[in-house]
C-alpha cells in the first residue's frame, strides 16, 4: 500500500507550472499546446459528456434516503432509528426492484416522497451506490479502533467533510476532482474557450477548481452582470454613451502595472463571458419546451435547468466536456428530521428526475450524468427527533448512461453493537455511524472513466485511488456503461 502525492505526478507538475497562465487571461490549451510538447493527455473527448454533482449541504441522513424494505431488516432498522424510522406501508410506493436481487433477501425502498427517482431507478436510469464516503485507503473497525492505517483528516466536521469530499483534503483545499478532471479536459483542446468547462450554478466550491481550469460561475437567470460594461442591450451607462464608452476603455486597457492588468484580464475575460454566454442562452429560453419537466418552485431545479441551458448550448460555448456543480442545503437534520427530510427528498427528487426528462428531450441523456454527494452521512440511531453527524451514506447516480436498476457496493447490516469482535457488525464506528466500505475515490474514480480519464492520468485526480485496487474495493464500481 502506498499513497500518492499528485503533486509529484508528471502531469499535475506540469499543468502547475503552466497554470499561472490561465489565471492571466490564456486559454492554456491555446497558449500551449500539451500534445505538441510530447506531454499529451491519455483523456481525449471527440464527443460531448457532461458530469452534474449535486452536493447535498449538512450531511443528508442516509437511512431515510434508501430504507431497509425487506421484513428483516426493516425490522432491526425500526428497532434502533424507533421515532424517527418510516414504515414498510409508507414504502410501498417507492420500493427499489433491482434486475440482479441482492443477496440474503435484502430489499430496499426510497424515501416515500423520492416517487420519481424509484422510477427512474426502476425504469434502468438509476443506480444507487451504497456506504460510500471518503478514505485513504481500506480500513476495517479494529484498525478504525486502533488507528493503525490513516484515516480521512477532521471526521464529523461540516466544511471539513465537504471539503474532503470535493478534493480529498481538508478546507482550504487549492483544487477538487471536478476540477483536476476539468485540467484533463483543457490539455487536450478539448473546450474552446476553456472558462466554460467547470460551471457553478450554486457559488464558489472548491470542487471546481483546478490548476488550469477555472470555476465559472452563473445563476439561475444566466451569467453575472459586469455593472457598467453589460448594459443589457442598453448601450449607455447613465443614460450616456460617452461614460459607457470611457468606463469600457478604463476596464479593459492594457496595463502597464502588474495588478491593473490583472484586474483588467479578469474584467475583459468576464465581459466577454458574459456576452458569449448570454448570445448562447438566448437560443435556448427559460420557457423551452424541453425543459417543461423541471418543477417550479424549487431552487434546486432552477439550477439543474440553467445546467440544461447551457448543456443544450454547448455548441455556442465551445464544449466537448463539462463539470457542473449545483447544491441544495438543510441536511444538517439534528431534530425535526421527518418533516425536514420529507420536504428536502422531494424536492430533489422532482429536481433530478425533471433534469433527466429535461437530457432526454434534448437528446443528450446518455451524454449527462447527474450524482448526489454530501458532507457526510448520519447516526443510525435516534437523538430524539433527529439523527447525529455520520460517515459513510448512500448515494444517487442517475442518467442515460448508468447501469441503473441496480445497487452497487456493499449493502451494510443493520445493527450498532459496540462489540469490536462481533463479524455482523464491522461496519460501524459508533451509533450506527457507517465506517464507508466505498471510498470517494473509488465513486469518483468510476464516473471519471466513463468521461474519459485513463491510465495514469487517474492518479492524478483522485490522490487515494491506488490504494484501492482489489476484489473487495475495485477501482471501478461499474455503475457505468
Amino acid at each position: 500500500m502506498h499513497f500518492i502525492r499528485p503533486d509529484l505526478h508528471t502531469r499535475r507538475a506540469f499543468l502547475r507550472r503552466t497554470g499561472q497562465l490561465a489565471l492571466t487571461g490564456a486559454a492554456l490549451p491555446t497558449a500551449i499546446n500539451l500534445a505538441a510538447m510530447g506531454e499529451a493527455a491519455a483523456f481525449t473527448a471527440t464527443d460531448y459528456k457532461a458530469l452534474v454533482c449535486i452536493f447535498l449541504n449538512g450531511g443528508n441522513d442516509y437511512a431515510n434516503t434508501v430504507v431497509n424494505y425487506d421484513p428483516t431488516t426493516h425490522g432491526l432498522y425500526s428497532g434502533i432509528r424507533t421515532n424517527i424510522a418510516l414504515s414498510r406501508a409508507e414504502l410501498a410506493n417507492t420500493v427499489l426492484n433491482p434486475t440482479n436481487p441482492l443477496p440474503g433477501g435484502v430489499q430496499y425502498a426510497l424515501h416515500p416522497a423520492m416517487t420519481g427517482l424509484a422510477g427512474l431507478f426502476n425504469a434502468g436510469q438509476a443506480a444507487v451506490q451504497l456506504n460510500v464516503g471518503p478514505l485513504v485507503a481500506p480500513i476495517t473497525r479494529q484498525q478504525y479502533n486502533a488507528r493503525s492505517v490513516p484515516i480521512p483528516p477532521k471526521l464529523f466536521s461540516h466544511n471539513d467533510q465537504q471539503s474532503v469530499w470535493q478534493s480529498s483534503a481538508p478546507e482550504g483545499s487549492a483544487s477538487g476532482w471536478g476540477g483536476r478532471i476539468g485540467d484533463l479536459a483543457l490539455s487536450n483542446g478539448a473546450n474552446n474557450p476553456s472558462l466554460f468547462t467547470c460551471i457553478s450554478v450554486t457559488g464558489n466550491a472548491v470542487f471546481l477548481a483546478g490548476n488550469s481550469a477555472l470555476s465559472y460561475q452563473v445563476g439561475t437567470g444566466g451569467p453575472v452582470r459586469v455593472n457598467a460594461l453589460d448594459t443589457n442591450g442598453s448601450g449607455s451607462v447613465y443614460g450616456s454613451q460617452m461614460v459607457k464608452t470611457a468606463i469600457t476603455a478604463l476596464a479593459l486597457q492594457d496595463r502597464t502595472h502588474r495588478l491593473e492588468k490583472e484586474y483588467n484580464l479578469v474584467t475583459g475575460r468576464a465581459h466577454g463571458a458574459f456576452t458569449q454566454i448570454s448570445g448562447a442562452l438566448a437560443k435556448v429560453p427559460a420557457n423551452d419546451a424541453r425543459l417543461s419537466a423541471l418543477p417550479a418552485n424549487n431552487n434546486l431545479a432552477d439550477q439543474l435547468k440553467m445546467v440544461a441551458r447551457l448543456i443544450a448550448a454547448r455548441d455556442d460555448l465551445g464544449t466537448k466536456r463539462q463539470v457542473f456543480f449545483v447544491s441544495m442545503g438543510g441536511f444538517d437534520l439534528h431534530d425535526n428530521l421527518i418533516s425536514g427530510q420529507n420536504t428536502l427528498m422531494g424536492r430533489l427528487s422532482a429536481a433530478m428526475t425533471g433534469f433527466y426528462q429535461a437530457t432526454f428531450a434534448l437528446g443528450v441523456a446518455d451524454k449527462v450524468t447527474a450524482f448526489t454527494a454530501s458532507d457526510f452521512g448520519r447516526t443510525l440511531t435516534s437523538n430524539g427527533d433527529g439523527s447525529d453527524h455520520g460517515w459513510g451514506s448512500h448515494h444517487l447516480v442517475v442518467g442515460g448512461a448508468v447501469r441503473g436498476a441496480a445497487l452497487y457496493g456493499k449493502a451494510p447490516p443493520v445493527s450498532v453493537t459496540n462489540s469490536t469482535t462481533d463479524a455482523f457488525d464491522q461496519w460501524h464506528v459508533g451509533q450506527g455511524r457507517l465506517l464507508p466500505s466505498t471510498s470517494v475515490d473509488q465513486y469518483a474514480g468510476t464516473l471519471a472513466t466513463w468521461f474519459g480519464v485513463q491510465g495514469t492520468e487517474m492518479n492524478a485526480i483522485l490522490p487515494n485511488l491506488g490504494n484501492f485496487n482489489s476484489a473487495d474495493y475495485p477501482r471501478d464500481m461499474g455503475f457505468m456503461l
